[in-house]
């Protein structure tokens, strides 16, 4: 490691290095404490050439690297070991290229969410991923990942927002296709192969991303179902009624609402009576003459004359739509309030939810009583955040040991309807168990073997995604 040191020092300057225990406890850390880093030093390039040396350096020394954005990652993808470096991508967070005859922005990877979708609101446009860390995520980390958030019904996950890249390979080579070209038809679509390969492949260093016109007008409402059956009946109905405009689709159970009103401040229940399920909607769109107010009015008008829904509260300007959404993040936030949490980031059909829910709440519910089940998230795409809180007067400990049991129930239940066991997330280390158990082996096997063809030495992310 010393001879790693002295390269590096001669590489990067002095914000560049991170050794000392006390700086570098954040880039240790992981959100959901489930694991640590345990790496001897950070290394904080400025530039894509100081990425490429600090890969030259590391082949050279054989030491492997964790590339690590703004590490909130919930799986264990940016948590590096004691003779592993941490590379972090943070200090990479120019914008390079806003262009908006082509609708696009160029933007280094260290570039926070929320400061992209505000660059991009400045100059009229918008940039549709978001999600609960877009505070502090960085766009590499969402690419490495292959983020979703609540506007993927409309506008797709991270993959779809991505038309160049520009990435570092293990070879120490620059890979650089930032043309920013939506028909480009000239062989493997390499970006792709990058986005969602978590580090394992190519450190992500910059991309061109699609922007969209400014959609100046919303319509939001928190809709309480007759059922959870009646969620995708609202879907398809929204679906067709809104002329294109719906965003976001979530469901909210009414665990969750509890949860969020009785331990997040600011979070009421807006109805008068509790029901079982709600789903929290919003329709977007540019130009002054959408109409999606109305268009929001006989969607509700509809749905309740034919029993799908049985209430609904409308947002009537744009701090009340803020505090519908706050009820939904409350309830990610307000579960760590009600002891262990075991959680799930699955996805199967849209038309499967229902079935998915019931038929795992009766599972986890026979296996152990008491057990609260919050199954919430993006139903408009069929993924599902299903979360199991400990029964009231467990042990919490006692709970958590339970974890890989509730994980088999659970993804077992996921594997017979077609489904996917991580749905936004990702792998890290998380999930590796689960990649060998569920994943076909012939992609196993083609994901192995082009890993070896392009990190012959393991040097990239090892550990994480392949089992």
């Amino acid at each position: 490691m010393e001879n790693l040191l002295n390269r590096l020092r001669a590489i990067l300057d002095d914000k560049g290095l991170v050794t000392a225990s006390s700086e570098a406890e954040p880039y240790l850390t992981e959100s959901r404490g489930r694991y640590r880093s345990e790496a001897l030093v950070i290394a904080r390039p400025a530039d894509t050439a100081q990425v490429a040396a600090i890969v030259h350096a590391c082949s050279a020394e054989k030491v492997s690297l964790v590339p690590q954005g703004g590490n909130t990652g919930l799986c264990g993808g940016a948590v590096a070991g004691p003779r592993q470096l941490i590379l972090s991508l943070e200090r990479l967070d120019r914008v390079r290229d806003l262009d908006l005859a082509n609708n696009t922005i160029t933007v280094e990877s260290g570039c926070i969410l929320a400061n992209l979708q505000q660059q991009a609101a400045n100059a009229g446009r918008y940039f549709p991923l978001s999600l609960g860390a877009e505070g502090s995520c960085q766009i590499g980390g969402n690419l490495a990942t292959n983020a979703g958030g609540v506007n993927v019904l409309r506008y797709g996950n991270a993959r779809e927002q991505v038309l160049g890249i520009e990435a570092v390979m293990p070879s120490g080579e620059v890979l650089s296709d930032l043309n920013g070209l939506r028909k480009n038809n000239t062989g493997y679509d390499l970006k792709q192969l990058l986005v969602g390969s978590e580090g394992t492949l190519g450190i992500i260093t910059a991309a061109v991303l699609k922007l969209y016109p400014y959609p100046d007008h919303s319509a939001t409402a928190l809709v309480a179902m007759r059922d959870v059956e009646a969620s995708i009946e609202l879907l398809q109905t929204a679906s067709h009624a809104s002329n294109g405009s719906l965003s976001s689709f979530e469901l909210l159970p009414r665990l969750g609402m509890q949860f969020a009103c009785q331990h997040i401040p600011d979070c009421k229940d807006p109805f008068d009576h509790p029901h079982d399920w709600y789903v929290l909607l919003a329709l977007q769109g540019s130009g002054a003459t959408l109409g999606l107010d109305a268009i929001l009015q006989t969607l509700l008008a509809l749905t309740l004359e034919e029993g799908i829904i049985v209430d609904a509260v409308v947002a009537s300007n744009e701090t009340q739509a803020e505090r519908l959404w706050h009820l939904r993040e409350g309830i990610v936030e307000a579960q760590r309030f009600e002891g262990g949490s075991i959680k799930h980031d699955i996805s199967v059909k849209v038309s499967l939810v229902p079935e998915f829910i019931h038929r795992a709440v009766d599972a986890v519910q026979d296996r152990l009583p008491g057990i609260r089940p919050c199954a919430f998230g993006h139903v408009g795409d069929g993924n599902i955040h299903f979360n199991l809180s400990q029964p009231p007067e467990m042990d919490t400990q006692e709970y958590l040991s339970l974890w890989e049991e509730m994980n088999r129930i659970v993804f077992d239940i996921v594997d017979v309807l077609g489904g996917s066991f991580s749905a936004e997330h990702g792998i890290g280390m998380l999930k590796l168990e689960e990649m060998q158990r569920y994943k076909d082996p012939v992609s196993v096997g083609l994901m192995q073997s082009l890993k070896k063809a392009i990190d012959p030495d393991g040097l990239f992310n090892p550990g994480k995604v392949l089992p």
